[in-house]
């Protein structure tokens, strides 16, 4: 864990996002918030950054309904028998009182209980009585220190724990799902080989299991750099397998994890080989991606200064690129298994920097910008953004993704690749005889798909918290895509959509999962049934680390600095358009601003050739007179009250259109 387009993005005022959609009964509390079971964010709060209750506020707005934090057990024991649970006592109740569950990592040792790169008796028998047969109640071992930090952790934390019981909470309210250690194939946290983590796992399940038969173990999510060479799944379970109690001890943990960065595909991959590999022992365990994310560069703290320097930045991406890695990400390991997916992270807060880290913008040094959220101006570290405490786009992916998929469960979904030219990530949700689609433009052109109609009308959902109601043509929802940026078709591609239809049972039922690729004569130009994409390496993201103490965050809305006025630019796109038009149809445009837009420029270009100025106007919408077998193309700028334009200078086709008789 670390601390450490197509349809234009808007920088979303995530206030608003909430009111759009509705969540299912079973995933709110009566205090009106969206948890969703599948998705969480690392660090909402966290012994080093306990979170305020804008902090919290923040993680609920977007539909958060996981938190992951490190418990570190020299930060607790800091003399031998002499625990002390403060620190993690106000983080674990605020995250009960908000009503987030969460994923605990046990890790760190202390020093008076080091024996070289593991914890001291670690292989001396788990239980007082001199077993490692677990059974609830029993004691640990006090020769063996780590058996008893885990038995105390958890005693201490479980719902009916000690905290639970002085703070009065509800029977089910507590921690259930303990991590053993992090990222355990990297030696900058682990040296102590496959065999000592081995026994790390086994000690945790039967110590964890003793305090609490209900809690449930994690083996320690891995970095996964390069499984080809070091699959440390696979080289633990190979020590488990000599071990005769393996069977009746569940293998020694209940779930696995894997991590993910930079890469969406990669996402996929990891969580297909994680499940593989269980499956060569005969073992069916939830896997869960628990840490996933991808920071950016051209937002501080990032390397700003990089723009022409792609070498510089390797790993990194644009806000925009941002967004859509959290729905690709997502899409790709939820579609591969995954139970749960974690996103990386709330804040920026101060990365994999020391703590106090901080300079200016644009000033050739650059820090980890992972955050959903900008740091406020005063945090700890990277406090000198000009929109402190203000969402990113990708705030407003991960709300889309947890709204959407939270309305009824989903079954493991299909990814069809559409001749590297597209992709498509389908989904079913039986209980409402739903279908979802994920789907994005891998090309630097337009590309109109083809997807199966099932019902009357279907939603499509785009990144920028706009939502359409589509209809089908001759049996098909026609979707346009958006063109990839050049650079990146291979990685992130163009901005993508989610389409959401229900089930008609009065309607021929068609294969959901055969989906075309129209060409430039309007036949198919590729057409995917359900397949897999080829594995994509990637690397580890960053580290966990300290974590400056944080203070109370302003809500999601962009701010306004006094002594600066005004600085940031209004952000506008024009609404799709269907694939055919008359030769008389509407366009419209959809800005938004922190204050006031003003004006709109409206550009157009016919049949691929030069852009052109159609309209400076302050209207959202104006009807276009075309000719019969014409393309047109439109992009919109917008200007606010103070004067700032839109960053979009470089025209982009925002939607396109062609007029048939």
């Amino acid at each position: 864990m670390r601390p450490h387009l197509p349809v234009v993005l808007l920088y979303v005022c995530l206030l608003g996002i909430l009111s759009v959609g509705s969540a299912p009964a079973h995933a709110q509390t009566n205090d009106g918030y969206l948890r969703m079971d599948r998705l969480g964010i690392t660090f909402i709060s966290s012994a080093d950054h306990p979170a305020s209750d804008a902090r919290y506020r923040q993680a609920l707005l977007l539909g958060a309904g996981w938190n992951r934090f490190p418990l570190y057990w020299h930060t607790v024991e800091r003399a031998p028998n002499d625990f002390d649970w403060t620190p993690y006592d106000r983080v674990i109740a605020g995250d009960v009182r908000y009503g987030l569950q969460d994923n605990v990592i046990l890790l760190g040792m202390p020093g008076f209980h080091r024996e070289g790169a593991v914890p001291r008796g670690l292989f001396e028998p788990v239980f007082a009585d001199g077993s490692n047969a677990s059974a609830p109640g029993k004691a640990p071992n006090a020769n063996n220190p780590y058996a008893v930090f885990v038995y105390q952790t958890v005693s201490r934390y479980k719902p009916g724990g000690d905290l639970a019981r002085a703070l009065g909470w509800f029977p089910e309210q507590g921690v259930r799902v303990w991590e053993a250690w992090n990222e355990p194939d990297l030696t900058l946290f682990w040296e102590g080989g496959v065999e000592a983590y081995a026994r790390l796992l086994q000690v945790t399940y039967l110590a964890a299991k003793a305090a609490d038969p209900q809690a449930s173990v994690m083996a320690g999510g891995l970095a996964y750099i390069n499984p080809e060479q070091n699959d440390w799944l696979e080289r633990t379970l190979a020590v488990l397998a000599r071990d005769p109690a393996r069977v009746a001890n569940n293998w020694y943990f209940d779930i696995a994890a894997v991590h993910s960065y930079s890469s969406a595909p990669r996402s996929g991959y990891v969580v297909a080989r994680a499940r593989s590999t269980l499956a060569r022992y005969g073992l069916d365990k939830p896997v869960w991606l628990n840490e996933s994310g991808v920071p950016v560069w051209d937002d501080y703290p990032g390397p700003t200064w990089t723009a022409n320097d792609p070498g510089a930045r390797q790993y990194r991406s644009t806000m925009l690129q941002q967004a859509a890695y959290v729905i690709q990400s997502t899409a790709f390991a939820w579609a591969a298994g995954a139970d749960v997916v974690f996103l990386h992270q709330l804040y920026d807060d101060c990365g994999n920097q020391s703590g106090g880290t901080d300079f200016e913008p644009n000033s050739n040094q650059s820090g980890d910008a992972y955050g959903l959220f900008r740091n406020t101006g005063a945090e700890g570290c990277f406090t000198h953004h000009p929109q402190p405490g203000t969402a990113r786009p990708a705030a407003a992916a991960f709300n889309l993704m947890a709204r959407i998929f939270d309305a009824a469960p989903f079954e493991t979904g299909q990814v069809l690749d559409l001749a590297g030219k597209a992709t498509v990530i389908a989904f079913e949700r039986p209980t409402t005889a739903d279908r979802l689609y994920v789907l994005w433009n891998r090309t630097t052109a337009q590309q109109v798909l083809d997807i199966p109609a099932s019902a009357p009308e279907g939603m499509l959902y785009a990144l920028d918290n706009r939502d359409f109601t589509v209809f089908p043509n001759n049996g098909l929802f026609q979707i346009g895509t958006q063109p990839a940026r050049p650079g990146d078709e291979l990685t992130f591609g163009g901005s993508p959509f989610l389409l959401v239809q229900r089930i008609d049972p009065s309607l021929a039922q068609v294969d959901p999962l055969v989906i075309a690729l129209e060409g430039e004569d309007g036949t198919a130009d590729a057409i995917a049934r359900a397949a897999t994409l080829a594995p994509i390496s990637g690397v580890s993201g960053a580290v966990i680390g300290q974590q400056a103490t944080p203070l109370p965050t302003p809500d999601l809305r962009p701010t306004i600095d006094p002594a600066l006025g005004d600085i940031t630019p209004p952000t506008v796109t024009v609404q799709p358009l269907p694939v055919i038009s008359p030769p008389v149809f509407t366009v419209r445009w959809i800005g938004q601003d922190n204050g006031q837009i003003v004006s709109y420029l409206i550009w157009v270009r016919v049949d691929g050739g030069d852009w052109q100025p159609w309209l400076e106007t302050d209207a959202t919408q104006a009807d276009y007179t075309g000719t019969v077998g014409r393309a047109y193309d439109f992009a919109a700028w917008a200007q606010d009250a103070a004067g700032n334009w839109s960053t979009n200078t470089e025209l982009t086709a925002q939607a396109s259109t062609a007029v048939q008789g």
